[in-house]
């Protein structure tokens, strides 16, 4: 556990405790007064009110319109099934400044229905809400149709034998056993529309501002701290509450009875209904998720002497820029590729010792550790980015000017996924293994090399799959802390969309369909590795 605590302390609680500080503290001094103060003004009561609505908006939206997916997932087996239920995910590990270029592409000026029907709807809430549907459809599809593939379906058709209708079968039966994992998607859903920054940044204009593109907003351009500061206390407390709730909803989750075979419980559809209600859902995803990235990959090839490479070639020059950058936009390819693959090998090795550490031990110590781990999800990445800044400027920890700092903050974020996902295939490790091996005179790390190793190899290659997509696409923090002559793709997406001029927008709009296609092949590549088929992520 030394290096996961050592590592969140000086990279995580530092920084954050020392924005927090510049904001709350004045000559020595707390001043709590403040945060009744910042909390009475109108605009960060709107900010405060929008935030909290769009978010139960948002997770009704997804809910109502991904639970028909997860079902047909769950139950129905047909040709390109597992393809598909890839697909749907791509989303889900996109970056969301490609997700909002992507919708900007579809619903904003110029855009497909701006062409077609005169149709704009960036600006506007319904921008906001359809990719948070887009980014989170993945989310209840594979949390609850993961556990809906291995509930008995002999448990329902018992209840109609007795009499119950179809609906309530499903209702006294199916969804009582179904309401935990609804219940964490749900949740799941809230805390990553709750703290949404790229989508609204780009698709809400200045009408719309979430808690996080506020603290950016206060921190970078108006140099409030000390209302920066109250508004991540706030985030955390939100968060940490919702993630609080999660791990109870999990805990039930894992409790469910009478699991079996998901290969057992998939058949092709029979019936009109079961046909038209799998026709449907294919269609939604058509053009819920397959048409925003079919236009933004359309747009990035509408050059001005027609369709072609025009705006990918103009990527490698430093002139086409206009000034935009110090260096080709292309570079920020390289650059993204190089950070995260750092940022995956510091994640891997922070969040492989803090799984093992969890195997190991139980109590109330390891609980606050688990927690710990989770905090990053919890606190404004904005925060997290401009602590860097005014923390790690001096020595022993002089990391402002060195191009690790970028790695370091991405790892943040990447730590909880390995965690999340060796976890659980490090408890199911027979412990007489282990002990065997020990009796037989091997040391404890040639136990881990002969024992554990082979067992969490599989695993261990889709944690690092998922933190190498998720250090991609950190923009939050990386906004502040990537240098001008070291963009990253993020990055290079957002000042490009910043500028006006058709060459800018279609520079941007090339970069995103780079990085969409990067994260879409590491999804791929995780959908065939990925040991638990009838799992979450």
């Amino acid at each position: 556990m030394a290096v996961p605590v050592a590592f969140f302390a000086v990279f995580f609680a530092y920084p954050v405790t020392a924005i927090v500080g510049r904001g709350l503290k004045a000559d020595g001094t707390w001043q709590f007064g403040r945060v009744g103060e910042v909390l009475s003004r109108p605009d960060i009561l709107g900010v405060l009110w929008f935030t909290t609505w769009q978010a139960l908006a948002s997770t009704a939206v997804t809910l109502l319109i991904a639970l028909p997916g997860a079902y047909v997932f769950a139950r129905f087996d047909f040709p390109g099934r597992h393809v598909l239920r890839a697909v749907v995910t791509i989303p889900f590990v996109l970056p969301t400044v490609v997700v909002g270029t992507a919708f900007l592409a579809l619903l904003g000026r110029g855009g497909l229905l701006d062409e077609l029907w005169g149709i704009r709807l960036d600006t506007t809430v319904w921008a906001i809400l359809l990719a948070h549907v887009f980014f989170n459809y993945a989310v209840v599809v594979r949390t609850v149709g993961g556990l809906w593939s291995q509930l008995d379906p002999r448990q329902e058709e018992a209840a109609r034998v007795l009499g119950a209708g179809r609906f309530a079968a499903w209702w006294r039966v199916t969804l009582p056993a179904l309401a935990p994992a609804v219940a964490a998607a749900a949740l799941m859903v809230f805390l990553f529309t709750f703290t949404s920054f790229g989508v609204v940044q780009i698709l809400g204009g200045p009408a719309y501002s979430t808690l996080e593109v506020e603290i950016y907003r206060q921190t970078a351009q108006l140099l409030d701290l000390p209302t920066a500061a109250v508004l991540t206390l706030v985030q955390f407390a939100a968060v940490a509450a919702v993630l609080a709730v999660h791990a109870r909803t999990v805990r039930r989750r894992e409790g469910a009875l009478r699991l079996v075979d998901p290969a057992r419980t998939a058949r092709r559809p029979r019936g009109t209904g079961q046909w038209a209600l799998l026709g449907g859902v294919l269609a939604t995803v058509l053009v819920l998720i397959l048409l925003p990235l079919a236009v933004l990959v359309e747009r990035s090839l509408d050059a001005p002497g027609g369709y072609g490479l025009g705006f990918y070639r103009a990527l490698g020059s430093l002139d086409a820029s206009g000034g935009t950058f110090l260096v080709p936009p292309l570079e920020a390819v390289w650059n993204s590729l190089r950070y995260a693959l750092a940022a995956t090998g510091v994640a891997l090795v922070v969040g492989g010792l803090a799984a093992a550490a969890l195997t190991r031990r139980a109590g109330r110590l390891v609980r606050g550790f688990d927690a710990l781990l989770m905090l990053p999800l919890g606190v404004s990445a904005v925060t997290v980015g401009f602590g860097f800044l005014i923390t790690l400027d001096k020595p022993p920890l002089d990391l402002r000017t060195s191009w690790i700092l970028v790695p370091l903050a991405q790892a943040l974020v990447g730590v909880p996924f390995v965690v999340r996902t060796m976890l659980p295939v490090l408890r199911a490790v027979d412990g007489r293994l282990r002990e065997a091996a020990a009796v037989l005179g091997a040391s404890p790390l040639r136990v881990w090399r002969e024992v554990d190793l082979p067992l969490v190899r599989r695993a261990l290659l889709v944690a690092a799959g998922f933190a190498f997509a998720v250090s991609l696409g950190e923009f939050g923090a990386t906004v502040f802390i990537a240098r001008p002559d070291r963009p990253t793709l993020p990055v290079a997406v957002a000042r490009l969309l910043g500028r006006p001029g058709e060459l800018n927008y279609g520079q941007a709009m090339a970069l995103s369909t780079v990085l969409m296609l990067v994260c879409a092949v590491s999804l791929l590549a995780l959908e065939r590795i990925r040991t638990d088929r009838s799992g979450e992520f």
